[in-house]
This record gives C-alpha cells, sequence and structure tokens, in this order.
C-alpha cells in the first residue's frame, strides 16, 4: 500500500470542503474502501492527506484569500497586508468625495517618500509596516534600508507620518492602492512627500500648503 494504516488519535471534526477534482489521495482511498470492505473515516483521510501532501506543504490559511493566495503571494510575504484586503476596506472616489480630508486632494509629485495624514491615534509603525511594508523587498538590503517609518505622535504633527520607499514606483503604487485605505475607522490621506528643498524656499513651501 502506498499509506501506512491510519492511527486514530481521537476524532476531531474537520470542516473539509472539497472540489470537484478529486485529489488522487481520495481516489486511492476510495479503493481502499471498496478493496477492504469498510469505510474509512473522512477524519483518516484528512489526516493522511496532511501527512503526506506529496512532498509539498499545506499551510492552513489565515483568512480566506486563496485566490490571492495563488495569485500575488509569491512575490508580498504573508506578514503584509493582502491587495485585496486593501481593496475591501478602501473608501472609492464618491466615498471620498464625502470627506473633508480629501477635499481638494492633489496626490503632488513623483519621489520616494510619501506623506500620510489623518491617522487615527491607536496608529503605531508597526500598523504602518503591515500595509507599507509590502512595497519593499525585504530580501534586498538597499531596499530594506531604505524603507523608512517616521511617524508623528506629538503636537501638530500628530497623526501624520512619513514614509521612505525604495524608489519612486514603489511609492506610486502605493499612493495609488493605500490612499482611502481605512485604519482604525479612519481613512488614510496618502500623497507624496514635498522634496527636500533649501532653507531659502521652506517658506514659500509652506504658504502654498
Amino acid at each position: 500500500d502506498v499509506f501506512e494504516q491510519p492511527q486514530h488519535v481521537g476524532h476531531k471534526k474537520i470542516e473539509f470542503h472539497i472540489t470537484t477534482d478529486i485529489p488522487a489521495v481520495l481516489q486511492i482511498n476510495s479503493e481502499k474502501e471498496e478493496k477492504n470492505g469498510k469505510r474509512v473515516h473522512l477524519y483518516a483521510t484528512t489526516e493522511e492527506i496532511n501527512n503526506t501532501g506529496f512532498g509539498r506543504i499545506f499551510p492552513a490559511p489565515s483568512s480566506n484569500d486563496k485566490m490571492e493566495t495563488e495569485e500575488e503571494e509569491d512575490e508580498i510575504p504573508s506578514e503584509f497586508i493582502s491587495r485585496r484586503d486593501l481593496e475591501k476596506n478602501r473608501l472609492s472616489r464618491e466615498e471620498m468625495e464625502k470627506f473633508s480630508v480629501f477635499k481638494n486632494y492633489e496626490p503632488g509629485d513623483p519621489n520616494c517618500r510619501i506623506y500620510v495624514k489623518n491617522l487615527a491615534k491607536q496608529v503605531q509603525e508597526k500598523d504602518l509596516k503591515f500595509i507599507f511594508g509590502r512595497y519593499v523587498d525585504f530580501q534586498s538590503e538597499v531596499e530594506r534600508n531604505m524603507f523608512d517609518i517616521r511617524l508623528m505622535k506629538e503636537g501638530r504633527m500628530k497623526g501624520q507620518a512619513f514614509i521612505g520607499l525604495p524608489n519612486e514606483k514603489a511609492a506610486a503604487k502605493a499612493l495609488k492602492e493605500a490612499n482611502g485605505y481605512v485604519l482604525f475607522e479612519k481613512p488614510m490621506v496618502v500623497q507624496f512627500a514635498r522634496s527636500a528643498r533649501p532653507k531659502q524656499d521652506a517658506n514659500e513651501g509652506k504658504r502654498k500648503k
């Protein structure tokens, strides 16, 4: 036999959703049932599948993101937010128009730093890393070093953050996908950060705001 006889270690209730394509393991077990003239419990079948897996690892998905896992988790580590969750919790353009924080919204001039405002007081750096870390390749030391989060927690800048990303392309993607994302019941306003200017232009930059 291909498989060892299942060892019963108490029954656990497992909800197992099977598609119309019957896995090879289940087909073999069906043949076993006919051959042995007795019914093999689904619990044992599930256990065999988990134990063998034909050399592949089957991690339990943290949420119902199975399709998304197939589509993009190859490139985005699971410790960061998924594209599906970003889209699901982001305001539409029509909804944004109802919020004063999006009135006269301008994304700004593209660069590798983004500016985030309208953050809830509960927001911590780890929350911003969870969202914006998906735009960084942490296997690259250069990109890892360029990723920088400055969250303002006091004074007039409270509720705002500056995030440095590896390049302009990553920043543009982050702005497009995260602007309007509702974090702790408040929609984030994401713009390109104003590039550093010489001191003599600093006052001019403030007047333009």
